[in-house]
């Protein structure tokens, strides 16, 4: 209609474009990774890590934290959590912009389709952040942005399918029952 039209000759006019998502690929050689068990949320010593130490791991790597637990750095002394395992290659694909939900949906179900050929992965991750400082969060609320902004949330898929689910929010925002 009308409006239609109004708006396209007013972005055109300002040359406001739609920003296509950047893709970034990168390889992270000899990564410590947790052992996880699919069936075992909260983890079993010497067995598996559990939901929040992989959460926290991989804030650690998205970030390019080192894993080192060197005692002279002034950044971090974080180490991989026990049991862990080193991975010679993994592969880390970043997409930055705007992305509709049918997108994600679309980019997991080829994640999936990932294990229907023969590789050694065990399991792999889908990270998607809200950006920090966005007017709106799950359910009916706002987005309270406050101190850090949290508006993320996580699959882990495994060889067999199952999932587990990781969502983190501010303290002031709704989350999805």
């Amino acid at each position: 209609g009308a409006e239609g039209s109004t708006l396209m000759s007013y972005f055109s006019k300002h040359q406001i474009q739609a920003l296509k998502p950047k893709i970034t690929f990168s390889t992270l050689r000899d990564l410590q990774c947790p052992v996880l068990q699919s069936n075992d949320l909260q983890g079993k010593p010497e067995e598996s890590c559990s939901t929040e130490e992989l959460f926290e791991w991989l804030g650690a790597v998205l970030n390019q934290v080192s894993l080192d637990n060197i005692s002279s750095s002034f950044l971090s002394t974080y180490c991989c959590p026990e049991p862990n395992t080193v991975v010679e290659k993994a592969f880390l694909c970043t997409i930055t912009g705007f992305i509709i939900p049918e997108k994600i949906i679309q980019l997991l179900e080829q994640l999936c389709c990932y294990f229907s050929e023969p590789k050694l992965a065990y399991w792999l991750t889908l990270t998607v952040h809200g950006f920090a400082d966005s007017p709106v969060s799950w359910r009916e609320s706002e987005h309270g942005f406050h101190k850090g902004g949290e508006n993320l949330y996580n699959f882990v898929i495994f060889r067999n399918l199952d999932y587990w689910l990781h969502m983190a929010v501010g303290a002031h925002d709704d989350c999805p029952p």
